[in-house]
């Protein structure tokens, strides 16, 4: 998979992605994590890239112009159509089922908005999918799109070491309706520490009991710590993936 992300700090992304499950992923040729600095694309001597909001008001607004070229010029380095995706506030709320489909597409394009926010015309010419990481606000969208390309980067095939540990997290699994649920505890040596034990189920050698143990678990404490889980399928409907830069429609992956 090849990940572009478009950003005014492209110098934040390989300190943190450069290390453990992304940077090993990226090493193996598994990920392709390109960041690039919308700056490179303003036409103004200075390299502007915001201007004041009419109507007055406090911050500025990232303008139309470097934005937009920015994508339609990344878009043209790879022939993989890609799905363009917005962080932002205002987005829907990043949901597993949402990771799992992102992690399907052969190519992501992440724009990390800054300041006030984005002008709107530039938000509609791109019509990218628009995310959120929760109900919160950081200085820019380079940590929430890190977040996106870790949690997407675990899902890629050979990217763990272990096929079965991504499908082992909280979220991935489901119950008999299909909502999601959060993992059981998990346990290791010694098997006793400040006089606390180890289950004896774990410890018994019986595997159908263990695996009956961890999903009483998984139930339990999904009904104790996120019972809103239990009442809902977590996620929304895929959007199709946004157009290419010829105007194409790319195609929605399977799912």
């Amino acid at each position: 998979m090849r990940i572009d992300v478009l950003t005014l700090f492209p110098g934040m992304f390989e300190p943190i992605l450069g290390e453990s499950i992304p940077g090993r992923a990226a090493a193996a040729g598994i990920l392709e994590l390109h960041a690039h600095d919308i700056r490179a694309w303003s036409q103004d001597k200075h390299r502007k890239v915001d201007d004041r909001p009419f109507g007055g008001g406090p911050g500025m607004v990232m303008m139309c112009q470097p934005l937009v070229d920015a994508v339609e010029a990344v878009e043209r380095m790879d022939p993989r159509a890609a799905c363009r995706v917005l962080l932002t506030p205002q987005g829907e709320r990043l949901a597993q089922p949402r990771v799992e489909w992102l992690s399907r597409q052969p190519r992501l394009l992440m724009v990390a908005g800054h300041y006030e926010g984005i002008d709107e015309r530039a938000i509609e010419e791109l019509a990218p999918l628009e995310v959120s990481v929760g109900d919160f606000i950081v200085s820019g969208g380079e940590i929430p799109a890190m977040m996106l390309v870790d949690a997407v980067t675990r899902l890629l095939p050979g990217a763990l070491g272990h096929e079965q540990s991504a499908a082992e997290d909280s979220f991935s699994r489901r119950d008999e309706e299909g909502r999601s649920l959060l993992d059981c505890p998990h346990y290791t040596r010694p098997r006793e520490w400040r006089g606390r034990g180890v289950p004896e189920v774990l410890i018994g050698g019986d595997h159908a009991a263990i695996a009956r143990w961890r999903h009483d678990r998984m139930l339990e404490r999904t009904q104790q710590r996120r019972p809103d889980l239990r009442q809902r399928p977590l996620g929304g409907i895929p959007r199709p993936m946004s157009q290419t830069a010829d105007g194409g429609q790319a195609q929605d992956a399977p799912g």
